[in-house]
């Protein structure tokens, strides 16, 4: 891709998700009782009302404003594998250029009881079809969908290769439609004492294998003072570590880009394997699909049991294990422990 198509490509991704932020906003004050609804139920997700209204919007738009000239093939959560849907509508896929992954509402659960943000995630990756994974997207952009009693809505976006300087972000007025500059730093700690960091637990199965796995974590990181025998994770009554269960992966990659958190872990599908269980509630590829975002800004996302890049095939099915890191110090800190710890679940 030349710098002028990739720049193109980033407006065309941040205006879609501008379309999609505006129609639910404008749904919420018409219909807000009806969006925790269950519309379907798919192979990678519950799908609930307020998700269908986010798809007619996102059809509505492509027809609209994808240019014809760059035939692309979408992926989405809400269509399953072998569904394909492509614009111009009806392009046979192997004639598709592009392939764009989208989660039209990250977060749903939060977003429909008005608890926390929920996030519009989409990358682009030029069309290598079922070969075309993570490491292929080339721009990637992400919209917060505000809860009601927020006046602003944060976006951000970045193109493979443009560094610090190349995220893009903004705050968006949603009561004015005014925008400012943001600045983006992950935080530059050296450690996670007295920190944001969490194991990804949110729902009830596995929960208990995570937790330990967490406590030894910060065990070995941070050992307890010689005084205070077996507490592995405080400092007289102060906690050392904070944890902040945020259901929602573009909303974890945030929390990440914005200097909140410096360690994510999301290991449930290895966790549902060591015990037996079939579960679609894991993080899944257009879940994950902005972490180029937060490797731009200077992060790192990996495959926590042996550190390389994560290499899922863009679909709505595989499941992803990730561990998102806020800085090299960070990683080159915790890895090996995280590595060791991980061998017990092979």
């Amino acid at each position: 891709m030349t710098a002028p198509q990739l720049t193109r490509a980033r407006l065309l991704l941040c205006d879609l998700q501008n379309h999609i932020r505006d129609t639910i906003l404008a749904a919420r004050a018409r219909e807000a009782s009806k969006f925790a609804r269950i519309a379907a139920v798919t192979a990678a997700d519950t799908i609930y009302h307020i998700d269908k209204l986010s798809e007619h919007a996102i059809i509505e738009w492509f027809e609209k404003n994808w240019p014809r000239s760059w035939p692309v093939e979408l992926v989405m959560e809400g269509i399953e594998d072998g569904h394909n849907l492509t614009f111009p509508f009806g392009t046979p896929v192997a004639r598709t250029d592009w392939k764009c992954i989208l989660d039209p509402i990250d977060g749903t659960r939060g977003l429909m009881y008005d608890k926390r943000s929920a996030w519009i995630l989409a990358g682009l990756a030029p069309q290598r079809g079922p070969r075309t994974t993570l490491r292929d997207i080339a721009v990637a952009a992400m919209t917060e969908l505000p809860t009601s009693k927020q006046w602003r809505a944060d976006q951000f976006s970045a193109i493979r290769g443009g560094g610090p300087r190349g995220v893009l972000a903004t705050a968006v007025n949603i009561l004015t439609g005014k925008s400012t500059k943001l600045s983006v730093r992950p935080s530059q700690a050296r450690d996670f004492k007295h920190g944001f960091a969490c194991v990804s637990k949110f729902f009830p199965d596995g929960k208990t294998l995570l937790a330990a796995f967490e406590e030894k974590l910060w065990a070995a990181l941070h050992p307890p003072a010689k005084n205070q025998p077996g507490v592995a994770a405080s400092v007289g009554d102060s906690p050392l570590v904070f944890d902040d269960q945020y259901i929602s992966t573009g909303g974890q990659l945030y929390e990440l880009l914005a200097g909140h958190d410096r360690l994510i872990a999301d290991l449930r599908p290895l966790v549902f394997k060591k015990l037996g269980l079939h579960s679609s509630l894991v993080c899944h590829p257009y879940d994950i699909c902005t972490a180029l975002i937060l490797t731009e800004a200077g992060g790192l996302v990996e495959n926590p049991l042996n550190g390389a890049a994560v290499t899922t095939p863009l679909d709505t099915t595989s499941a992803v294990t990730w561990i998102g890191y806020a800085n090299p110090s960070l990683a080159k800190l915790a890895r090996p422990i995280v590595k060791r710890l991980l061998g017990a679940f092979a």
